[in-house]
């Protein structure tokens, strides 16, 4: 079942350093109405290109950002976007697609086109590089198998904050007070540094050599790309090597969670490196910024914070969980590293309120609690469900998770299960593709036995999204609250859920 990362890419460009984007290129984005393509497209254009894209899924949530910077996504597929040329005459001289598309259809017309045309097949990832390079800001790139949406955005909120007006890329729609316009996942400043999500998923990390990294955590995801845990850790560290070796001047800092089994042992893989190493932790006495966390009420956290040579000192979380405590350690660090006051830093710690479908609030109606979140891996659906515990005490807590990909779901079955049975009740909706080639290895009402078979509620397995919302709708109670959790269509659950029962209440 697994797949090399060689053949994920393949009829992609090889990864480089970035570059700057020449003036008036044009750029056409296949996929453009997705979360990270759609970014893509905004920073190429801020960056001086003429860009261009379709997506069959447009309009989206990330769609809007583009049409309202004039970038027109047409909702088709068409080799006509390659060969009709501007009105200029200049022809589409590269085309950024994200590697799902070539895992699952490489003779995708557009792609085929390209190729025949001579045209520069790049992934998305390479145009936020070459954005990156262009505005000559530094990278700080943020890592790991979880958290990379929040922590992004949360160091985006601190150096919006502090006055150094960032540029980004952030996996999840941020705040228009932060993206400067309509909610994306793009920003566009003249600070000094640039951040974005770096994913390990085949390579697509490569093409940023980060000034500053972040290392969250790391563990087994991706199971079509990455044999087993050691495949991962392996991915991330060989990165950090690449990275610091292509620098032309200066040394790369790493700040990493060691406080997370698996980043601390990419630490250990990265002897000889010739980076600086800044540790941080939860509980772990000998890190260079380590922090416990004191009771607080429901719904935040609290950190004493321990840095060297300094007093200890006390921050508000604005987030709940364990986890998010974690993200917010790693905010320290970079904070630390890039000599912000204490100040900024404890204003955006305690007010970041997260970023898009991260526990993010859909509505309540009928004293029903609708959340929403990306979780689609089984420590982020666990580490969510006791977050989810923190914020809302004594109330029964539905899981209705709709799973990203057969082959995760089916490579870690038992792992879900024993997750999704943490919560009081269970719905499982149909299973989103993706990039799978096969749909037959595992199911829906699989994942659902597997639920109540490992000692937790009877779950159900509705069906689609929209069938899963109207399930829901007729079971839950006044004081429930729903977590609504996937990668796929699985919003659609939250939206459809929250008008079902304003409906049901008028």
């Amino acid at each position: 079942m697994t797949r090399a990362k060689e053949d994920i890419g393949r009829g992609l460009a090889a990864a480089r350093a970035g570059r700057p984007i020449p003036a008036g290129e044009r750029v056409h984005v296949i996929g453009a109405a997705g979360a990270g393509a759609s970014a893509a497209a905004l920073l190429a254009a801020r960056a001086g290109a003429a860009v261009s894209g379709c997506d069959p899924a447009a309009p989206s949530p990330y769609s809007a950002a583009l049409e309202a910077v004039g970038i027109t996504v047409l909702d088709r597929h068409s080799v006509e976007h390659l060969t009709t040329p501007a009105a200029e005459g200049r022809p589409i001289e590269r085309l950024a697609v994200t590697k799902a598309l070539t895992a699952v259809d490489p003779d995708h017309p557009e792609l085929r086109t390209a190729h025949e045309l001579g045209i520069t097949v790049e992934p998305w990832q390479q145009l936020v590089a070459d954005a990156a390079t262009t505005s000559r800001q530094a990278l700080v790139s943020v890592a790991g198998t979880h958290g990379k949406s929040t922590t992004a955005g949360w160091l985006v909120h601190l150096l919006v904050g502090a006055g150094r007006d960032p540029s980004a890329f952030v996996g999840a729609l941020l705040d228009p007070a932060l993206s400067g316009g309509a909610p994306a996942t793009a920003r566009w400043g003249t600070g000094p540094e640039f951040i974005v999500e770096a994913d390990e998923y085949a390579g697509n990390f490569d093409p940023y050599q980060p000034a500053l990294a972040v290392l969250l955590n790391a563990e087994w995801d991706h199971p079509d790309v990455f044999a087993d845990r050691a495949a991962v850790l392996d991915a991330f560290a060989d990165w950090l090597h690449r990275a610091q070796g292509a620098r032309a001047a200066g040394r790369s800092v790493l700040v990493a969670n060691v406080g997370d089994a698996g980043a601390a042992e990419v630490v250990d893989k990265l002897r000889g490196w010739s980076g600086r190493t800044v540790s941080v932790g939860l509980d772990v006495e000998r890190a260079d910024i380590s922090a416990i966390i004191e009771p607080v009420a429901a719904g935040s956290s609290r950190l004493l914070v321990r840095r060297a040579g300094q007093a200890p000192t006390t921050f508000e979380i604005g987030l709940a969980g364990r986890h998010n405590a974690a993200n917010a350690l790693a905010v320290i660090g970079v904070a630390h590293v890039l000599g912000i006051p204490d100040e900024p830093l404890r204003a955006s710690l305690a007010s970041f309120g997260g970023v898009g479908r991260r526990m993010e609030l859909v509505g309540e109606e009928g004293g029903v609690t609708v959340l929403d979140d990306y979780a689609h891996h089984p420590t982020a659906i666990a580490r969510t469900l006791e977050a989810v515990r923190q914020r809302y005490p004594g109330r029964r807590v539905w899981a209705a998770y709709e799973p990203l990909t057969y082959h995760r779901t089916a490579a870690m079955l038992g792992e879900f299960a024993v997750a999704l049975a943490a919560a009081d009740a269970v719905a499982v909706a149909d299973i989103w593709a993706g990039r799978d080639p096969d749909t037959t290895i595992t199911s829906s009402p699989a994942l659902a036995a597997a639920v109540t078979a490992r000692g937790g509620p009877s779950a159900s397995a509705p069906g689609s999204v929209e069938a899963t919302a109207d399930h829901l709708a007729a079971a839950v109670q006044p004081g429930d609250v729903v977590l609504v959790m996937g990668g796929g269509r699985s919003y659609v659950i939250a939206h459809r859920l929250v008008l079902l029962l304003r409906a049901r209440s008028a």
